[in-house]
């Protein structure tokens, strides 16, 4: 009996990008636009710096989007761009388990498709490999990576890392099973970060980056990893979901004919996905003309996986230790939502989250755990706010804006890209190039133009 490796092995063998749904090539340009957006708005920040000279590279033709005219290695543009990518957490994700599958798979095929020359229909083939990969292994997670306190972006991106690599490359089945065998053990990313807001969650997407890039070599070159890596008794699932019984059918049931790469979400705010119908509510609420000054409390409905990540400890979800950790501080999105009507990159910045209007509101905003809630199913929000006059008001998010409900539209995307690409400086002839590359990828003879987006 075929095991799980080599059953998804011999159908991405045969993976061509022409050969997909509308809706997934929809979602994987859309993801590929996103994307690379975000990487290039981060050029400017510190952790990125920080990586960028803490890491050693070496010499290539693969491009860091905006971090300077040479080029380098796969691996390390990978990671560059890949933790650039995920920094904001404003990329996109998925309903079921919140995996991050474009600031994995987009920057891993984008450099070893430049570095080895190759065309830009493997690159694509690759991106909707890697995203199927990722979505799937979501689904049969559900809750449990986080339970057992690793991140699912960062464990289950090394997989989908290693798909997308292979498709690429031209792997055979023999070598994508490999190199998934290879992955397992390259996987890794603890979610600890919670504790005091600090950056390395950031990298995880691009560890997971660089890692699929490095089991696919290694496979391409004839290096063994276990055929049963997924399920079995000391593999993936028990590894890093020991609370669930793995079902595998919703990884490799209906190959080709369901594609869960046409589903992707896609984030309106810089922030948490489970943060974002919360804002929704809040923005709502100040546009109706609610004051911060007028609330004496905000009561929110929520699911009982999300209180560990974005409510609790309340205390330092109250005053959130860094403009990263106030990301995943649901009073603080709330508020900073409801004040300033957006919760953009403008309102995680170190000065915005040490506001005090909007910590005071943040104090004053609390949770109540909702057995009824849909999560990780369905990502919704709602908020009581009781005024100083004593009246009730009630917002209520039934879905995720930008996702399989109510998804943003081309527009809402491209105008999400030129945003971010304006707040990081490029000006508005290189934006339009730069989107066309994203657009045109599919029938691009190589990624060559990608170089001409280094500064």
């Amino acid at each position: 009996m075929a095991t799980v490796s080599e059953t998804l092995a011999a159908w991405l063998a045969g993976l061509d990008a022409h050969a997909l749904s509308e809706d997934a090539v929809l979602g994987v340009t859309h993801t590929l636009i996103d994307t690379v957006g975000l990487a290039y708005a981060a050029r400017g920040t510190d952790y990125v710096a920080a990586l960028a000279k803490g890491w050693e590279r070496g010499a290539g033709g693969a491009t860091a989007l905006g971090l300077g005219a040479d080029g380098m290695d796969a691996a390390s543009a990978a990671m560059l761009n890949g933790t650039a990518a995920h920094g904001e957490d404003f990329d996109n994700t998925y309903e079921g388990c919140p995996v991050h599958s474009g600031a994995v798979v987009v920057p891993a095929v984008l450099a070893l498709a430049e570095s080895r020359g190759l065309s830009g229909a493997r690159a694509f083939a690759g991106m909707a490999a890697g995203i199927e990969v990722m979505c799937r292994m979501g689904q049969v997670a559900g809750k449990g990576i986080h339970a057992a306190g690793f991140h699912p972006t960062a464990v289950i991106g090394a997989m989908g890392a290693a798909a997308a690599a292979g498709v690429t490359l031209g792997l055979d089945q023999g070598a994508l099973v490999r190199a998934f065998g290879l992955a397992g053990s390259c996987a890794s990313g603890i979610i600890e970060y919670l504790a005091d807001g600090s950056w390395t969650k950031r990298m995880h997407a691009g560890w997971a980056a660089q890692a699929g890039i490095r089991a696919a070599g290694m496979a391409e070159a004839g290096f063994a990893g276990p055929r049963s890596v997924f399920e079995g008794e000391h593999g993936f699932y028990t590894a890093f979901a020991p609370s669930i019984e793995a079902e595998f059918e919703p990884l490799t049931g209906a190959l080709g004919s369901r594609w869960e790469a046409g589903r992707l979400s896609f984030k309106p705010y810089a922030c948490g996905t489970m943060c974002q119908p919360y804002v929704d509510c809040a923005v709502r609420m100040g546009k109706a003309g609610i004051k911060a000054e007028d609330i004496d409390s905000m009561t929110c409905k929520v699911g009982e996986g999300t209180v560990h990540r974005l409510w609790e400890p309340l205390a330092i979800k109250h005053r959130p230790p860094s403009a990263y950790g106030a990301k995943f501080s649901g009073p603080y999105c709330i508020a900073v939502g409801l004040i300033d009507g957006d919760a953009g990159l403008a309102q995680f910045t170190e000065t915005r989250v040490a506001d005090a209007a909007v910590l005071d509101l943040a104090r004053r905003i609390t949770y109540q755990v909702d057995p009824a809630n849909e999560y990780p199913v369905n990502y919704t929000g709602h908020i009581l706010a009781r005024l100083k006059d004593g009246t009730l008001v009630e917002e209520n998010q039934p879905w995720l804006r930008g996702g399989t409900r109510e998804p943003m539209t081309d527009a809402d995307i491209v105008g999400k890209f030129r945003a971010n690409l304006a707040y990081a400086g490029m000006d508005e002839d290189s934006i339009s190039g730069l989107l066309a590359f994203c657009r045109d990828l599919r029938t691009l003879p190589d990624l060559g133009g990608l170089a001409a987006y280094r500064n």
